[in-house]
C-alpha cells in the first residue's frame, strides 16, 4: 500500500493554481523527488501533504489517512516530519535543547529523546556543538538542526524542502549523506529540490513538476525517454566484415559515421561485450568505446520548456 497517495490534488490562490490536479504515489521506503523551478508548486505540494495548509480539491492520503479532515490532521503530523525552507528554530537555545524541546512536544519518553538527540548530532557532524547557543550558528549549521529535529520523534515519512539550499559544498554534502544514511535504512522521504545531481544520486524517483505533474520515472528511465540508448564504438576502421558481424549477433540498430559506429542497446552492462567481441572476431581495432544517451538535464529542460 502506498505510504502517499494523491488524486486531483489541487491548490488555487484566488485565480492563481499552484499546484493543478497532482496524481501521485509513493511506496514506502521510497525516496521521491520534486524537481522543478522556482514557483513550479513544490513547496506548497508539501504544506498540504503535511496539513500545513488546506487544499481547494482533489483528494490526498498520508499511512490511509485522509488530508483536509479535521479529525486525522494530527495523526498526520504525528507521523511526519517536515524540514521546511525556513528552519524555524529557538534561537536562544542550545541545539540540544532545541531537539530536547521538540521531543518533549512530540511525546516522546526521555530516554527516547537522549538516545536520539546524540545519535543524530554526532552524525551530522555536532555532537561537540550541542551546549551552543543555535543564534550562532550558520545557516548549514541550523539546516543540519533542522533535519534532526524532523526525525526526533521517528517519524514514518520525512518531507524535505530543499534541504541543501544556499550551504556551503562541506555542509550539503553532509547533509546529503545523512539522506543516504535513512534511505540506506528504508526510511520513506520526499525531497524537493532544483539540483539536479541531489535528485539523480539520491531519488529512486523523480516527477518533474510546473504546477502540474509533467513526468515521473527513476532517473535511469527519465534519461531514456528522449531518446534510445547506445553504445558509440570508434574504431581504426569500419568494414563490411565488422558490419555484417555485428547484424549476425542480433545486436540493436547500428548506424555509421565515418569510423564510428552507433549500436543500439537497452542494456550495456550485457550488451557491450558481445558488441566488443563481435567487432574483434572481424578483425577491427577498437579506439574507445563510450555510452550516448540523453542526460536528466535534457530531460528537464526539454520537459520544462515544453509547458512555457
Amino acid at each position: 500500500m502506498p505510504v502517499i497517495e494523491t488524486q486531483e490534488l489541487t491548490r488555487r490562490f484566488g485565480d492563481l493554481t499552484a499546484v493543478d490536479h497532482l496524481t501521485l504515489q509513493v511506496e514506502a521506503g521510497e525516496v521521491f523527488g520534486f524537481l522543478g523551478p522556482n514557483g513550479a508548486g513544490k513547496t506548497t505540494a508539501v504544506r498540504m501533504l503535511t496539513c500545513l495548509i488546506s487544499k481547494t480539491s482533489g483528494e490526498a492520503r498520508i499511512g490511509g489517512y485522509e488530508i483536509g479532515d479535521p479529525a486525522e490532521a494530527m495523526k498526520i503530523r504525528r507521523m511526519v516530519g517536515i524540514v521546511p525552507d525556513n528552519v524555524g528554530l529557538y534561537d536562544d537555545l542550545t541545539a540540544y535543547r532545541n531537539l530536547d524541546f521538540y521531543g518533549r512536544m512530540y511525546g516522546c519518553a526521555e530516554a527516547e529523546r537522549k538516545e536520539r538527540i546524540e545519535r543524530f548530532l554526532r552524525l551530522l557532524g555536532l555532537w561537540e556543538k550541542r551546549d551552543v547557543v543555535v543564534g550562532t550558528f550558520s545557516k548549514g549549521m541550523k539546516q543540519k538542526i533542522a533535519v534532526a529535529r524532523a526525525l526526533i520523534h521517528d517519524p514514518e515519512v520525512l518531507f524535505l524542502d530543499e534541504p541543501t539550499a544556499n550551504l556551503d559544498p562541506e555542509a550539503a554534502k553532509t547533509v546529503r549523506d545523512f539522506i543516504l544514511d535513512l534511505k540506506r535504512e528504508k526510511k520513506t522521504i520526499f525531497l524537493n529540490t532544483h539540483n539536479l545531481e541531489e535528485a539523480q544520486r539520491l531519488c529512486d524517483r523523480i516527477g518533474i513538476l510546473k504546477t502540474r505533474l509533467l513526468a515521473t520515472g527513476t532517473p535511469s528511465d527519465l534519461e531514456g525517454s528522449l531518446r534510445p540508448r547506445e553504445t558509440v564504438v570508434e574504431l581504426e576502421e569500419v568494414t563490411p566484415a565488422i558490419l555484417e558481424a555485428l547484424a549476425s549477433a542480433s545486436i540493436g540498430p547500428v548506424t555509421q559515421e565515418a569510423k564510428t559506429l552507433h549500436i543500439g542497446v537497452t542494456d550495456p552492462a550485457r550488451e557491450n561485450p558481445r558488441i566488443i567481441e563481435a567487432i574483434t572476431r572481424a578483425g577491427g581495432r577498437v579506439r574507445y568505446v563510450s555510452d550516448a544517451r540523453s542526460t536528466l538535464e535534457d530531460v528537464y529542460l526539454r520537459v520544462v520548456r515544453g509547458k512555457e
